[in-house]
């Protein structure tokens, strides 16, 4: 994938400056945490889902939206993408390595959110 994240990794023992308007985690770590790209990443955390179902399990993410989370998560290797060649074409997204290992702390992130919250009764009282 043309200018993917591995396309733009460091060298052995080198780092990026993180904290450089220019460098590259940057963007990654912005596609990650916007709006939509922590959702996308935890709703993919356990299937690959079709384009709909990830529409559909993201309730308030526009279609365009969506794609353009799924644009960029694609192009920083975050998530890939198979094109079925059917009429229509039947897209789906999964993690890819790179995916699971960034989106497993969110996960644990949610988690432990959710844990803390009061349940659903408790909240209607």
């Amino acid at each position: 994938m043309a200018g993917g994240v591995q396309d733009r990794q460091a060298g052995a023992g080198e780092r990026y400056d993180v904290f450089h308007t220019d460098c590259p985690a940057r963007d990654v770590v912005d596609h990650v945490t916007s709006r939509w790209g922590v959702w996308v990443l935890i709703s993919l955390r356990n299937n690959d889902l079709r384009f709909y179902e990830l529409r559909e399990s993201i309730r308030g993410i526009s279609e365009k939206m969506l794609a353009q989370t799924l644009r960029a998560l694609v192009q920083d290797d975050l998530v890939w993408r198979k094109v079925e060649p059917t009429t229509p074409p039947q897209v789906t997204y999964g993690l890819t390595e790179f995916g699971r290992d960034v989106g497993e702390p969110l996960t644990d992130l949610f988690d432990r959110i959710t844990r803390r919250l009061p349940t659903r009764g408790a909240q209607d009282r």
